[in-house]
């Protein structure tokens, strides 16, 4: 007889856990630096340094492996697509001008193209070591 949670539970329990580490990582890296900087020549930058958003998504390498080599696909890539979108609309959500909904389909796209690609090579480089030679 077969003990623990069925797969669907399991399932939605890795995407709720990759959206909380995602969410938590985006506050971490990201959450703290709200100022532009200010250049000489009057032109501003930021609010996030390129170290800052290399830091995020090193971070979170570590939970879309973990999730894609045990063959959790729905949480390395929704759940992680999901809290950097939740994340990136919150943080973004006192632009005035509007162009911060632009930014957040930036973001929900672009993670779900990396962590899909991304999962697909942690998938298929774990199962090649796990095929029977017999």
């Amino acid at each position: 007889m077969r003990t623990g949670l069925p797969k669907p539970v399991l399932q939605l329990v890795q995407i709720l856990v990759s959206a909380g580490v995602s969410l938590a990582a985006w506050a971490a890296w990201l959450g703290w630096d709200q100022h532009r900087d200010v250049q000489p020549d009057g032109s501003t930058t930021g609010p996030y340094e390129a170290w800052q958003v290399i830091g995020l998504v090193l971070t979170l390498l570590l939970p879309v492996y973990w999730a894609a080599s045990r063959r959790y696909f729905a949480g390395a890539v929704l759940g992680t697509t999901v809290g950097l979108t939740v994340a990136a609309g919150y943080d973004w959500s006192d632009d005035s001008s509007g162009l911060f909904a632009v930014g957040v389909g930036m973001v929900m796209i672009g993670t779900l193209a990396v962590t899909a690609a991304a999962s697909a090579v942690i998938a298929s480089v774990k199962g090649t070591g796990r095929r029977n030679t017999a």
